[in-house]
């Protein structure tokens, strides 16, 4: 009798002891394998993330802006005074179509902002986290940028003059001069505006970047 409690005891003790290794074994492969996928998983750029996070800003602040704009416009129009001479501003002949347009369709525009403003907010959050979408969405959102400076440019000179030909009285040179400025100016911002978005297009198609989001 004992001899067999004292084999059932070694049995206890080796079978224990062995579990213990198993245990540590199975701990440092564990260990190995994170280590192994912390060494391949691709670095995260910085210019990603501070890209995302301005948006992330940028885009909650005009989603914020946006819905105030949409609730004032909303109750704006329920008057029927505001919709009178908003009607009577888009029916006016002398004025350009593009100016006509806007007048026209006032609250869509307020609404096309607030959802631009939406995606670019849920867009910035998906591009913080790395989820390829919203890379591509991204990439579209610059190439608009850049389309929206080239046009406003082309509005600066066409519409605003077509708009200063509608003066019956000659403007005096001092406004002229600054009208020329202003123009210059604008020229400047949206080159400027478009070679940094044209920046941002490359880095986010860059191989490096396109990586972090595989």
């Amino acid at each position: 009798m004992r001899k067999t409690n004292r084999s059932k005891k070694r049995t206890e003790k080796s079978g224990g002891h062995f579990s213990a290794n198993t245990l540590v074994e199975i701990s440092e492969n564990l260990g190995d394998k994170m280590a192994s996928s912390l060494e391949n998983a691709p670095e995260r750029s910085t210019l990603v993330s501070v890209l995302a996070w301005i948006f992330i800003l940028g885009g909650g602040f005009s989603t914020f802006v946006s819905i105030l704009q949409n609730i004032i416009i909303r109750m704006m129009f329920e008057k029927a005074e505001f919709e009178e001479t908003i009607a009577q501003a888009g029916q006016r002949e002398d004025i350009p179509f593009f100016i006509q347009f806007i007048f026209k369709n006032f609250d869509l525009i307020f609404l096309v902002f607030l959802l631009t403003s939406v995606v670019v907010l849920i867009s910035a959050v998906a591009l913080l986290k790395r989820k390829n979408w919203a890379r591509v969405v991204f990439i579209v959102l610059m190439s608009l940028g850049i389309l929206w400076n080239i046009l406003g440019v082309v509005f600066q000179f066409t519409v605003f003059g077509s708009l200063l030909e509608t003066v019956e009285n000659p403007l005096p040179a001092e406004f002229e001069n600054m009208m020329n400025i202003i123009r210059f100016a604008s020229v400047l911002t949206a080159t400027a505006v478009s070679i940094l978005l044209g920046f941002v297009i490359k880095k986010l198609c860059s191989p490096k970047i396109v990586k972090e989001f595989s």
